[in-house]
């Protein structure tokens, strides 16, 4: 006697596909819908169980509700040029009214109250322009980690920079006072060698040699500590200079 014609309504009918990459779990969702009147029981087997995870694999479906199977492939080397030979059938019988135990309806089924229908699989492997479109989404919708750590990073940097900004600009407020402070050295030791100039000329000839030599030696000690002021200003102002040169890098 001819099997009876499965009575669930299977999404997809004929074919499970499989989208890789391969390097992970792939899963394909098997939607069964019992559009009778009657609860039906259902099994879901596979050539492969050692390749497949089934959740659920068995159960009840109610009259008039849908059951989604997910069916998880494992991770595996992908060859193109390998056609899958793996099939999954599902396999159904009508629930007794009185049921309570479904393992006992399993045994006690006729294999003329028995329906299946069988599935093949398909692998498939993403096209470039999609997995271009895939990385772009990713990048747009949800920024990596290591850019948000980047992010973080820059802000104590920017802090630091502003900080270093507000040093210099002190430091360069201190070279130009500096360089005032130059100038006028600079100037006032000018001014006092025109009036030692103008010293020694108004000097008459009956001027002893003693005083003129204690001029000359105070005229000479005077130019010496004003030349060592300015001396020491200046390395001061080279050094300030090094600095903010490093800074500036």
């Amino acid at each position: 006697m001819a099997r009876q014609e499965q009575v669930l309504v299977l999404e997809p009918q004929h074919e499970l596909k499989f989208r890789g990459p391969f390097t992970d779990v792939v899963t394909a969702t098997l939607k069964l819908t019992n559009p009778t009147d009657r609860n039906v029981c259902f099994k879901v087997k596979t050539t492969a169980p050692r390749r497949y995870c089934v959740r659920p694999n068995s159960g009840t479906i109610d009259a008039g509700t849908s059951v989604n199977v997910s069916v998880m492939l494992q991770p595996f080397d992908y060859d193109p040029n390998e056609k899958s030979k793996h099939k999954f059938m599902v396999q159904s019988v009508l629930a007794p009214f009185d049921m309570t135990d479904m393992e006992g309806v399993w045994k006690e089924a006729k294999p003329e109250e028995l329906m299946d229908s069988k599935l093949r699989c398909a692998f498939e492997m993403p096209l470039e322009n999609d997995k271009t479109h895939e990385n772009v989404s990713n990048q747009t919708v949800f920024p990596s980690a290591s850019s948000i750590k980047t992010e973080h990073s820059v802000l104590p940097k920017s802090a630091s920079a502003s900080l270093d900004d507000g040093e210099v600009k002190k430091i360069m407020e201190e070279c130009k006072r500096l360089q005032m402070e130059v100038q006028r050295l600079r100037e006032e030791n000018k001014q006092i060698r025109e009036d030692d100039g103008l010293r020694k000329r108004k000097v008459t000839s009956m001027a002893t040699p003693h005083s003129s030599s204690s001029s000359m030696a105070t005229s000479a000690m005077r130019d010496e500590g004003l030349s060592t002021r300015l001396l020491a200003l200046c390395v001061l102002f080279f050094v300030i200079g090094v600095i903010v040169g490093k800074l500036a890098l």
